[in-house]
């Protein structure tokens, strides 16, 4: 087994994996976060959209070999378990959740895009979601609860923080780093 040290949902993790894992494998069966979920293998439908260094990637595509020192969130390290996000409450809110499965990633999607435009158009935002598929809820809604977390001011400046403090802990984490390996 081979491992690597990271940023998992805030804390500094050393993680042990196998050639070849993709980080869904190793997020759900490794670890045992089972919020980021398995669609189709293949990246297509988000359903395993999970966030790195700040961008939203589909882990199911990704060898987790390549994350050394980076920083990744999911859906588990959204909230502190007190309350629901605010994007994961305009879901509720705007009653786009039936199922739940594609849910996280869209939820997830919806962080990255928002911490990197908080004012991000409504096509920004079409464009964004199209990424996901979801069989129950229909997109209006969705795009709805999308529009609604927008609109929730702490949400933006919330999240701001979070990607500033995830952001300079990874460059210490890699700084760190840097002066071990010398």
């Amino acid at each position: 087994m081979e491992k690597i040290t990271l940023v998992l949902n805030g804390k500094k993790e050393t993680i042990y994996f196998e050639e070849g894992d993709t980080l869904l494998y190793v997020l759900r069966d490794r670890i045992g976060l089972t919020g980021t979920k398995f669609g189709c293998g293949y990246g297509v439908c988000g359903a395993c959209t999970v966030v790195v260094n700040g961008e939203a990637v589909r882990s199911c595509k990704v060898l987790f070999k390549t994350l050394e020192g980076t920083d990744i969130l999911t859906i588990e390290g959204l909230t502190d378990g007190e309350k629901l996000h605010p994007i994961q409450q305009a879901f509720v809110d705007a009653n786009a959740v039936q199922c739940g499965f594609c849910t996280p990633g869209i939820v997830m999607e919806l962080y990255a895009l928002f911490g990197k435009e908080p004012d991000a158009s409504d096509d920004r935002i079409k464009e964004v979601l199209s990424g996901h598929l979801c069989r129950c809820t229909g997109y209006e809604s969705i795009f709805d609860a999308a529009k609604l977390a927008q609109k929730t001011e702490n949400y933006s400046k919330q999240d701001k923080k979070d990607f500033e403090s995830a952001a300079k802990l990874a460059r210490e984490y890699m700084k760190k780093s840097r002066k071990e390996e010398k």
